[in-house]
C-alpha cells in the first residue's frame, strides 16, 4: 500500500512550500515573547530528513467547541515519539481554564467538570512547559486544523503573537486514500469519491489497533501516535522522506 510516486513527488513538493528550518530561524529573530523565542530557537528538521531521524511528539486538544474564533481548549496531551518508539513514561497532560463558561455538549464530550476548570490554571501559566515540550519536535496530529488552529488563536490572544509550526496530520494521511475522487473511468461509471471515515477510531481500526477511550487529551495524544507508526509501517516506511507526510 505504498504511495504512487507521481503523487507522492507532488505532495513533498507541496509540503516543501515552507522550509521550515528557515522559517523557525526568522520567526526566533522577529518574536517578541521568550517563550516562543525558545521553541523557535529550537529548529525544526527539513523536509529530506527521513522520518526514522526525526523526532515528533504526538499532540491533541481538547476544545469547547470546534472554532477557534470563539471557542477555547480545555486540556492538551502531548506524547513524545518517533516512529518507531513512543515515550509514554515523559508524556504531559493539562487541563486549563477556559474564560468563557464550558457547554454542557463539550462536557459530555470530554467529561472535563467546572470543578476541574476552576482549579485550573489559564493557557498562559503552562506554555512554557507545553512549548518545551514541543520544541526540535515535529508535530504529530489528527486534524491540523484542531490543534494548530487553536493554539494559534489562543497565543494571539494572550500574547499578541500567533504560532506556527509543521505537522503530521494522521487524518490527512488517512484521506489520501479513502477521501480521494475516483478514477476516469471510475468516475464515468457513475462512482462517487470514496467516503470512508477518517476518525481517529475508524481509523486505527483499519491498522487493527485497540480501541481507547475517546476525548481524553493524553490518551488521544497516544492513540495518534499508534495511529502514525501503523501508517508509516504499512504504507510508508523508516526511510520516507518527512516531505512526503508533513504539511
Amino acid at each position: 500500500m505504498k504511495a504512487k510516486p507521481g503523487r507522492a513527488s507532488r505532495r513533498a513538493r507541496a509540503a516543501a512550500g515552507i522550509a521550515w528550518p528557515q522559517r523557525f530561524a526568522a520567526l526566533a529573530a522577529t518574536t517578541r515573547d521568550r517563550r516562543l523565542q525558545s521553541f523557535y530557537a529550537q529548529g525544526a528538521p527539513a523536509g529530506s530528513s527521513l522520518l526514522k531521524d526525526v523526532p515528533m511528539a504526538a499532540l491533541d486538544i481538547e476544545t469547547t467547541g470546534l472554532n477557534p474564533a470563539r471557542d477555547e481548549i480545555v486540556s492538551i496531551g502531548v506524547v513524545p515519539m518517533s516512529v518507531t518508539h513512543i515515550q509514554a513514561s515523559a508524556s504531559r497532560y493539562w487541563v486549563v481554564r477556559p474564560d468563557g463558561e464550558l457547554k454542557p455538549e463539550s462536557v459530555a464530550i470530554h467529561a472535563i467538570t467546572h470543578a476541574q476548570i476552576e482549579a485550573a490554571p489559564d493557557l498562559d501559566a503552562i506554555l512554557g512547559e507545553l512549548l518545551e515540550a514541543l520544541a526540535g519536535r515535529v508535530v504529530v496530529v489528527h486534524c491540523r486544523s484542531i490543534e494548530r488552529g487553536f493554539l494559534d488563536a489562543a497565543l494571539r490572544m494572550r500574547t499578541g503573537e500567533g504560532i506556527e509550526f509543521p505537522v503530521i496530520d494522521t487524518m490527512e494521511l488517512e484521506a489520501r486514500l479513502y477521501r480521494r475522487p475516483p478514477g476516469f473511468f471510475a468516475w464515468l461509471l457513475g462512482r462517487r469519491m470514496r467516503t470512508e471515515s477518517i476518525r481517529l477510531a475508524d481509523s486505527r481500526s483499519r491498522y487493527k489497533l485497540p480501541r481507547y477511550r475517546a476525548h481524553h487529551a493524553l490518551t488521544d495524544a497516544l492513540a495518534t501516535a499508534e495511529l502514525l507508526q501503523a501508517q508509516v509501517a504499512y504504507r510508508f516506511s523508516v526511510e520516507t522522506a518527512l516531505a512526503e507526510v508533513w504539511g
